[in-house]
């Protein structure tokens, strides 16, 4: 069969009905992107309840990683399932929980003993890093990112700071969290040439933060996305973590690597610190964990997991079915989709690339593995960012069959199960080029 594959317009009939039913019923602080209302999905495919089939390059958002109803996975949860559904983590023993601590801490970057904290999502997972990095450091300042996004709940919502709208009328957040600009060369917020800035996105701590806001022996913790997902899909330059890891050791303070959106595969590595050598003191993972069940996990070494019993728990954290799902998705991704990530990332990325020298409003193509960012830019020669342009696209893509999801300013982002063919690749790459020729 044909996929993508549109039969109606738009959303459909009855799409549209749905739609129209969430509008009066479901709380309005819910971000919708475009009309799509699933029916079915699987693998890179997405069925709405019209009939209309999509070519999936979004994954809910980076976490349907195996692809969508892996039959290796619907079995593990089938089979948990009908064994038992919960039993409070926090207060009891159950194997798969105990199975999935000790693979964590076994692929979790850095030598030596680690310790596994399970939540429901992201968020949790960012609220236990910060509990935890106060708790054993017994400092209260924390630095995080202009770009970044950490959750949005008020401990991780104050670390987030990838757009103003997310912070707006909840404040006051908690004290002592600093924020800096992130490692963004494309558009270096010190308008600096990378080659020879001596990479003053981290100097600036030395230089300005410790000297002028808050000094180091009070800083708990460093919280860093090694490849910023909602900010842009940006990439650091290379030598921009080991220096930054290098300054926490330095000063005593936590390097908390904020995998959520690019571990379990998503760069072509288990974890994205992989790529530079780093080893955080906590590391936080989520969404593509365990395809799709809510799960989160916080991976601290032996060393810094000094908490006491009762001073963090979680009711649902390490779900028994979650847990399940977990551990065959690993399963998976360690027989070979990490590796096809790697390569089929390559390929995406050379055809992206490949667009740019045809369609002047493309400004960047980055990424690792399968996270992609497309940049779009004015083409008045300002290299302005374009939101409204990549808006327009992404929704053209929407039309043409093609689920692509927005980030940072002006990024598409291309982010497919890992399980993506070449071919899947080629048709995506198509579709966004030809929506891009229409609209500019």
């Amino acid at each position: 069969m044909k996929i993508p594959n549109i039969k109606t317009p738009l959303p459909g009939p009855k799409a549209k009905a749905i739609v129209e039913r969430d509008e009066k019923f479901t709380a309005p602080a819910y971000g919708r992107v475009y009309p799509l209302v699933v029916k079915e999905g699987r693998g890179c495919v997405i069925e709405d309840v019209d009939g209309n089939l999509f070519l999936d390059f979004m994954a809910g958002i980076a976490v349907a990683n195996t692809g969508h109803a892996h039959p290796r996975v619907v079995k593990a949860i089938e089979e948990q399932a009908r064994k038992f559904l919960h039993i409070c983590g926090s207060d009891f023993y159950y194997e798969p929980m105990v199975e999935l601590a000790e693979k964590l801490a076994r692929l979790a970057p850095g030598k030596g003993g680690k310790k596994v904290f399970f939540t429901n999502s992201g968020t949790e997972t960012v609220e236990a890093a910060f509990k935890l990095a106060r708790y054993h450091t017994k400092r209260q300042h924390v630095i995080a990112f202009y770009g970044a996004f950490h959750g949005r709940s008020m401990g991780a919502l104050s670390l987030t700071a990838s757009r103003a709208s997310h912070r707006a009328h909840f404040g006051p957040l908690i004290p002592g969290v600093h924020h800096v600009p992130y490692g963004f060369c494309h558009r270096c917020p010190y308008q600096l040439q990378y080659g020879s800035c001596a990479i003053e996105c981290v100097n600036v701590l030395e230089k300005i933060v410790f000297r002028y806001d808050v000094q180091p022996e009070e800083v708990a913790a460093i919280f860093v996305e090694p490849v910023q997902g909602e900010g842009g899909y940006i990439v650091p330059p290379p030598e921009y973590l080991p220096m930054l890891q290098e300054l926490c050791r330095k000063h005593g303070i936590l390097f908390v690597a904020d995998e959520i959106q690019s571990g379990f595969g998503r760069t072509g590595k288990m974890f994205a610190c992989e790529h530079w050598g780093i080893e955080p003191d906590i590391l936080c993972t989520a969404k593509g964990i365990a395809s799709g069940m809510p799960l989160g996990a916080m991976i601290a070494r032996d060393e810094i997991s000094t908490w006491k019993d009762g001073t963090h728990g979680s009711t649902y954290g390490g779900n028994p079915v979650a847990c399940a799902a977990a551990l065959a998705t690993i399963e998976l991704l360690e027989e070979g989709l990490v590796a096809n990530s790697a390569k089929v990332g390559a390929v995406l990325k050379d055809q992206l690339t490949q667009l740019q020298p045809r369609h002047s409003a493309i400004g960047d193509v980055r990424g690792l593995g399968l996270m992609i960012g497309v940049d779009f830019e004015r083409s008045d020669g300002t290299h302005a960012p374009d939101g409204k342009l990549r808006d327009r696209v992404m929704q053209r893509c929407f039309e043409k069959g093609l689920l692509l999801l927005g980030c940072g300013e002006s990024t598409l982002r291309f982010c497919p199960p890992l399980i993506v063919t070449e071919e899947e690749v080629a048709t995506a790459v198509a579709i966004f080029d030809a929506a891009i020729s229409e609209l500019n």
